[in-house]
Order: structure tokens, then sequence, then C-alpha cells
């Protein structure tokens, strides 16, 4: 298996992890967050992703490809890298494949980086 399939468990309850400013990480933590980091590492990577996140409900790869300047194959590469993340999940229909975010993964990564609220002191 490799880094990039691990799956990430909930830390806490409510189906999060607890957040890094709460919290350090135990080894084990650190290598579950550090395969879905590096997976949005790559600038390719980072944008399919937000342009996945932000199409509502799912998005064809027709639409997804012509937004780049590499070809189909790289594109189809780094939607490879994204799954195997758990970042984003998938289904063909017919000659197209449709592509929609994973939001407890979402919600993994939002969690981790939760900054706790300031309360003012005066």
């Amino acid at each position: 298996m490799s880094k990039q399939e691990i799956e990430l468990t909930p830390r806490a309850t409510g189906g999060c992890c607890v957040p890094i400013s709460d919290a350090a990480l135990d080894p084990a933590g650190a290598v579950e967050g550090a395969a879905v980091f590096k997976a949005l590492a790559d600038p390719i990577r980072l944008r399919l992703f937000s342009i996945i996140a932000s199409a509502g409900d799912e998005i064809c790869v027709c639409d997804l490809t012509p937004q780049f300047d590499v070809s189909g194959p790289t594109i189809s590469h780094h939607l490879k890298v994204l799954r195997e993340a758990g970042l984003v999940d998938c289904e063909r229909r017919g000659t197209w494949v449709y592509y929609w975010p994973v939001p407890e993964k979402q919600r993994w990564i939002a969690g981790l980086l939760a900054v706790p609220e300031v309360t003012p002191t005066h």
C-alpha cells in the first residue's frame, strides 16, 4: 500500500481530527497527513482539486482537461493521485469520468488546520 492510499482516521469525536494547534500529531498521523498534503503540493493537482470542489455536485473530466495547458494523460495522472489520496472520487459514465470531492477528507483537512478562536481578554 502506498502512502497516498492510507485512510485518515478520525482522532476525536465529531468525525474529525484534533487540530495541530491543540496537540502535536503522532507519527502515524503525520504520515497520514503528509500523504494528503503531498497530493495537494503540486500546482496542477491543487488547482484540479479546487475546480472539482467548487463545481458543486460533480464535474466531467471533459470540462477539466481544457482548463490546463497539459495533455489529457497528464491530467489523468494528477486525478489518479488525488483519488489515491482520498481527496476525490469518480464514476465512469460511458466515455466520460465524473469527479466530485470527498467531503470527509475536506473536513479532515479543515479540522487538522483549524485555528482556535481568540477570546478578547479585556
